[in-house]
Parts: C-alpha cells; sequence; structure tokens
C-alpha cells in the first residue's frame, strides 16, 4: 500500500468528509422511525430520542465502512489512533467503542426498548 494514505491531511481529508456525511445519514436513517412512531401514537420526546438511537448505529456503520474503504482493513487503525489523539478538534465525539459491533446492536436495541416503551405508555 502506499503510503499516502496513511499522512495526517489525508486523515483531515477523511474526517472532514465524515463530518459533512454524517448529518445526511443520520435524516436518512431516523425519518422511518420517526414515521412509525408518529403513526403509532407515541410521545414526541420518546420519539425523537429513538430516533438518536436508532439512526447512530446505522450512520456510525456507514461511516465506519467509509474510513476502511479510503485506508484498507489492515490500517485503519492509524486512522482511528489519529482520531484519539486529535480529540478536541477532528476527534470531538469519537470514542473507540463506537466502533465495535456490541456497541451499535445496544444503541439498537435501545432505540427498539424506547418504542415498545413509548406504545405501552400510549395505551
Amino acid at each position: 500500500m502506499n503510503h499516502q494514505e496513511l499522512n495526517p491531511r489525508n486523515f483531515k481529508r477523511i474526517s472532514i468528509i465524515n463530518w459533512l456525511l454524517s448529518l445526511p445519514f443520520f435524516l436518512l436513517f431516523s425519518w422511518p422511525y420517526l414515521y412509525l412512531s408518529n403513526f403509532a401514537g407515541i410521545e414526541r420526546f420518546i420519539s425523537f430520542t429513538g430516533c438518536i438511537f436508532f439512526s447512530a448505529p446505522f450512520m456510525i456503520t456507514i461511516l465506519h465502512g467509509h474510513v476502511t474503504m479510503a485506508l484498507g482493513e489492515a490500517h485503519r487503525h492509524h486512522y482511528y489512533d489519529w482520531l484519539n489523539e486529535h480529540t478536541l478538534t477532528y476527534g470531538l465525539f469519537f470514542h473507540p467503542v463506537m466502533m465495535r459491533t456490541r456497541f451499535r446492536l445496544i444503541l439498537l436495541v435501545i432505540s427498539i426498548l424506547l418504542f415498545l416503551a413509548g406504545f405501552i405508555i400510549k395505551i
């Protein structure tokens, strides 16, 4: 692999692209939950909280895939190490646990439980 992919300028570019893609992906993955919760008559606060927990794992998965495609599976840990070194700038909302599948599944289960709780409260 060419070492141009592993320099800080490329890491900054990947980080900026991820920041720019995060809001559209968040909106793309949150509207089905919002639509279903409005259809079920769930309260707004529970609905919006569930949207956050529902869309975050899908958004994180897509952004993680973007990093993998840009750097390769063998070198993506260099990017995540770089984000840990720049916690107050590029890595502001990054934590290593976010890339774990277990964490993303927990967020998804929390959103489903919020939906069920809101549905039960409504009844």
